[in-house]
């Protein structure tokens, strides 16, 4: 039985899918009750698991073997997501962990909140798995200015960056759950391809048809942007320090792991766009 947590989100929902597809037996976790009833009641394996109530993880827990660990990215997240490391340790249950791009080196917010989840899953004696892939495609469809003004408005990054698809992260995170030979190792996850935001620009204006240029503001403008949008504090604080990380290099680096633990290539950003031109025109 494997366990998956933040079932709602992006990943989440694909792994779900992936898993059900090869017909492993997956119990999806929700915080919200009524989310948990209507999975239920459509025939699907469900439990209210909240990562800061200790009382909803070891029932979560019964019977399973292993678990996906995914907690949503906040202040409080490291938290959050080690009262599941501990209560796996008890239950002794596998754990692979959704981490980040250089989770290791702590380089960024987001870094710092996964890293020392990952040690104390080191620390733990438990099997362990942490799959750390590179910026989501999907943050492109939080992007209403590529539709409303043909322009790409992202925070100044000049250095290419190896975008990866969440579908592409669930396929990956699917065959690591069900096969064997994965314990205490870490993967790396990008796309086919390390694209700039001007190059990715390029590739809107082609696949949609219409220019589509990239702004990169300054940082206080890109803050007030997001805020605008009624992004977090925390997380716009969070993005605005990752771009600084990674504006001139870092994460452009392109890895095979996608296809070797698969058997097929990652989206690529044209064909990503492809699929979403709903969201873009």
């Amino acid at each position: 039985m494997i366990l998956v947590t933040g079932a709602s989100g992006n990943v989440g929902r694909a792994l779900l899918e992936s898993l059900q597809a090869c017909g492993a037996a997956t119990r999806a976790a929700y915080r919200d009750p009524r989310t948990t009833d209507r999975v239920i009641e459509s025939g699907g394996r469900a439990v209210t698991l909240d990562l800061a109530v200790p009382d909803t993880l070891g029932p979560a827990l019964d019977g399973v073997d292993t678990v996906f660990l995914l907690g949503a990215t906040g202040p409080a997240q490291t938290t959050l997501e080690l009262n599941m490391v501990e209560a796996a340790r008890k239950a002794g249950a596998r754990v692979v962990k959704l981490s980040v791009w250089r989770a290791d080196e702590e380089l960024t917010p987001i870094a710092r909140l996964h890293r020392p989840v990952e040690e104390a899953l080191i620390a733990s004696g438990l099997p362990w798995t942490f799959l750390r892939p590179n910026f989501h495609l999907q943050n492109f469809l939080r992007q209403p200015s590529v539709r409303e003004a043909g322009e790409l408005r992202l925070p100044l990054v000049t250095a290419p960056i190896s975008f990866i698809d969440t579908g592409d992260i669930a396929r990956v995170a699917a065959h690591v759950l069900t096969t064997d030979g994965h314990d205490g190792r870490v993967y790396d996850l990008t796309g086919p391809k390390a694209l700039t935001y001007a190059e990715a620009a390029a590739e809107f204006s082609d696949v949609l048809g219409k220019p589509v240029r990239y702004v990169g503001p300054a940082d206080d403008e890109a803050r007030a942007m997001m805020l605008g949008r009624g992004m977090p504090e925390f997380q716009a604080d969070a993005l605005i320090e990752v771009a600084r990380a990674y504006r001139y290099g870092g994460a452009d680096t392109v890895t095979s792991t996608v296809t070797d633990l698969t058997g097929r290539a990652p989206l690529g950003f044209a064909d990503f766009v492809r699929q979403n031109r709903h969201v873009f025109e």
